[in-house]
């Protein structure tokens, strides 16, 4: 492969080889560093994170944003996590088929890929795909997550801003009670606003984060599938990019989280792949009580 050339195309708007650039960074095949290098460095794209607990209508909602980014005339591209398919390895769920209305645009460019295990909600190849992504020259990046609970939340370290998507009547209240996904949202959306319980779960929310010290955060209420809404959470995304073009230290931010990510990435990998056999010698030394459980995890991780 010659990464240069691919990263020239990539930048020049080839669709074909965005695809094959993404391909080389999720598989880890040979001059995948050599490519996110040569597409140089990430900076101009927004990145907005869309997560929340599984069934809340996340992908149709990210439907809704494209196209209302579609009409501002903005180049759109998501990024869509899904879980691992047991038999291929790659996406379950496949956001590109629920997609498929905007095939045709060459103004969007849609990706599922597979979490393959990889906690929080992401996919182990999701920054070096953001990155591509920034450099083909896309406005706005859109992330969506795996469904996740509120310990899973790695999404916080790669997007500038993030939306957490809620809704009423699935044991949201007590999700979104508890700390992580409290803690991490820009903007607050309940979807499927037509169902009974979404005002008092705007109403709790608002309670939750005007009791949470330095937090503060729109709660927007929204029905994805009838479009209800959507312009007031537009709004409410285009006010924090404001204020994130204003901070230099919110892409700095981004970027440190990119970087712990894929280092994060790259330690997992590695340990896979070494740690069977060595792990077979250490479980004999804790048997034989020669080592402690935590003894023999630190000799592993060296």
């Amino acid at each position: 492969m010659d990464a240069g050339r691919l990263a020239s195309s990539l930048r020049g708007g080839d669709r074909q080889a965005l695809a094959k650039a993404i391909s080389v960074v999720e598989n880890d095949w040979a001059g995948a560093a050599a490519l996110l290098k040569a597409v140089g460095p990430p900076g101009r794209a927004f990145i907005l994170g869309v997560t929340g607990p599984p069934g809340t209508g996340k992908s149709t909602l990210v439907g809704r944003l494209v196209r209302a980014y579609r009409k501002r005339g903005m180049r759109v591209g998501v990024i869509a996590v899904d879980p691992t398919s047991p038999v291929t390895g790659g996406a379950l769920l496949g956001d590109r088929i629920r997609m498929q209305a905007y095939a045709g645009d060459d103004g969007v460019f849609i990706r599922s890929m597979a979490s393959r295990g990889w906690s929080g909600g992401l996919s182990r190849a999701t920054s070096g795909a953001l990155q591509l992504m920034d450099a083909a020259g896309f406005d706005i990046v859109i992330l969506e997550t795996v469904g996740i609970g509120q310990a899973d939340i790695e999404v916080v370290a790669v997007a500038h801003a993030v939306l957490v998507v809620l809704m009423p009547g699935l044991g949201d209240d007590v999700q979104a009670s508890k700390a992580g996904l409290m803690e991490v949202g820009d903007v607050y959306v309940v979807n499927k606003s037509d169902l009974e319980g979404a005002d008092g779960m705007v109403v709790s929310l608002l309670g939750m984060l005007s009791g949470s010290k330095g937090r503060s955060a729109p709660v927007v209420k929204v029905s994805a599938l009838k479009g209800d809404g959507i312009e007031k959470l537009e709004a409410a995304v285009d006010a924090v990019r404001v204020r994130f073009d204003r901070s230099p230290e919110l892409r700095l931010h981004s970027v440190r989280g990119m970087i712990l990510e894929t280092a994060r990435g790259d330690a997992m990998q590695r340990l896979e792949r070494l740690s069977a056999p060595k792990a077979d010698k250490l479980a004999k030394l804790v048997l034989e009580g020669k080592l402690a459980v935590s003894e023999a995890a630190r000799m592993l991780a060296k």
